[in-house]
């Protein structure tokens, strides 16, 4: 527990020596190392009576994980909380520590210290209880679920997209069509006009001329059609 690049203690469970002390006046060995595992400064000072003595640099080791533990929640910790959780009075000895946790490679961010907090980019994995393996198979199993269920609505949203498609061009297709049935039928209007002064133009004289009004109406007939 003292080695400063050694972070993940649960392989040393698979070692008979470690079982043999449950139950034993050394069991308290195993639970530290369990704390050490999985556990938190917290949990130690909560049990400390009961578990072997750690000198300075094994409790810091012990505070370096339990930073990760917050980091591994919560990218911005205030200082007030890992005060209380690392059991430090004083913001010196604070940044100190969490200095010496990024030296170390334990985690990477930045000190705000105007706002008294910390600003985490990167910490690293802990080893997993198996209460945890259980939640994370849990969290799998239900995001599985959420594909299957993505991947079953992708053809019917296809068939909607496709139907308003369709919809859309049968709409811009019956617009087109009166466009242009409106065209032809004004187009017809104005050869009938036409062919009407042009009858009534020729009338011998004496005869009734079309009326001037007739003849401004086919003028302004005439002139090209404004299209948007």
């Amino acid at each position: 527990v003292t080695a400063g690049d050694m972070s993940g203690f649960s392989n040393h469970f698979s070692i008979t020596f470690f079982f043999q002390l449950s139950g034993g006046p050394d069991e308290g060995y195993l639970h530290l190392l369990t704390i050490f595992a999985y556990g938190t400064y917290h949990d130690y000072k909560a049990l400390k009576n009961t578990l072997p003595p750690l000198n300075e640099i094994q409790k810091n080791k012990l505070r370096h994980l339990s930073i990760v533990n917050l980091a591994a929640n919560v990218q911005v910790i205030p200082y007030s909380v890992l005060m209380k959780d690392l059991d430090l009075v004083s913001v010196r000895q604070l940044e100190d520590l969490l200095i010496e946790a990024m030296y170390a490679g334990v985690i990477q961010g930045k000190l705000d210290q105007c706002r008294q907090q910390l600003e985490v980019d990167f910490c690293i994995s802990r080893d997993i209880p198996y209460e945890g393996i259980v939640k994370i198979s849990s969290i799998l199993t239900q995001w599985c679920s959420n594909c299957e269920t993505v991947l079953t609505s992708i053809p019917q949203q296809v068939g909607r997209m496709n139907e308003c498609k369709d919809a859309h061009l049968k709409a811009h297709q019956e617009i087109e069509a009166e466009v242009r049935i409106g065209r032809e039928m004004d187009s017809n209007t104005k050869k009938a006009l036409l062919s009407e002064y042009i009858s009534l133009a020729s009338l011998p004289s004496g005869k009734e001329h079309p009326p001037a009004d007739s003849v401004q109406f086919l003028h302004i007939s005439s002139q090209p059609a404004f299209t948007a």
